[in-house]
């Protein structure tokens, strides 16, 4: 077999990092006794993650919703769904907060037609498709949509004036109001529908099993201080149908 890689790209904050690795450990030390060579090292991507997801030698990562249902569905297999407890929300899904100003007078969504929002990227579940869904159903009309690159960065827009309005995954807006103070200067106005939760993929189908169980075994030995950082509760299995049956903004008319 290839030299393989692996990566948690999704949540993985310079605070979380040491907690990933130890999920890497965990999760690979029963896959070397299955006689895989797992790397012994997450990489850490910087660019095109579409490009590194589709990747031959990909052993395990985490992707978005979005561009699994658009792009790799067919090229990568199903591994499993982490479940972060989210309040409001079935096991394994999640939701987008529609996140504004502290101090910002407006209380509704519809109260911001013509404003300004903010998105990390155009392939994301959570920051661009679940938002303009929402705001589609809720007639609303963004005056300017302004890409920021993260979610970080489309809450950072909205807390210095740069934005009105940002949709950030609920798993990283948790992660933000722990570890950022500027967080402060922001609130919540409300919530997206959930949908299933950013799922971890493999190009192997044929470990994709070992693989579930392997990284099960790993997030449920995961020391509980660890856990209560990543507000982690487990790993899911999710279908592909279920993902694939999440609308779009151009598929709600």
């Amino acid at each position: 077999m290839t030299e393989l890689v692996a990566a948690f790209p999704m949540y993985n904050r310079a605070e979380l990092r040491p907690v990933f690795d130890a999920i890497w450990a965990a999760t690979r030390e029963p896959l070397l006794a299955a006689g895989i060579d797992a790397p012994k090292s997450l990489t850490l991507v910087e660019g095109d993650l579409l490009a590194f997801w589709q990747r031959p030698d990909l052993l395990l990562s985490q992707t978005c919703g979005y561009p699994y249902r658009h792009f790799l569905k067919d090229r990568v297999s199903l591994v499993g769904t982490p479940d972060f407890g989210l309040l409001g929300c079935p096991p394994g899904y999640y939701r987008s907060a529609w996140v504004v100003r502290a101090d910002d007078p407006r209380q509704t969504l519809a109260d911001f037609k013509g404003a300004v929002f903010a998105f990390n990227d155009e392939h994301s579940q959570s920051g661009h498709a679940a938002p303009l869904l929402a705001a589609q159903q809720y007639n609303v009309l963004f005056g300017a949509m302004r890409r920021s690159g993260a979610h970080r960065a489309s809450a950072k827009m909205v807390a210095t004036g740069a934005a009105d309005i940002a949709g950030l995954d609920a798993i990283s807006w948790r992660h933000m109001t722990r570890f950022d103070l500027w967080t402060t200067k922001l609130r919540v106005l409300g919530w997206t529908e959930a949908t299933p939760g950013l799922p971890f993929i493999t190009a192997f189908a044929p470990l994709a099993d070992l693989l579930h169980e392997c990284l099960r075994l790993a997030l449920d030995s995961l020391p509980h201080p660890m856990r209560h950082l990543l507000t982690l509760d487990g790993l899911l299995r999710i279908e592909q149908a279920t993902y694939v049956a999440v609308l779009d903004p151009t598929e709600s008319t």
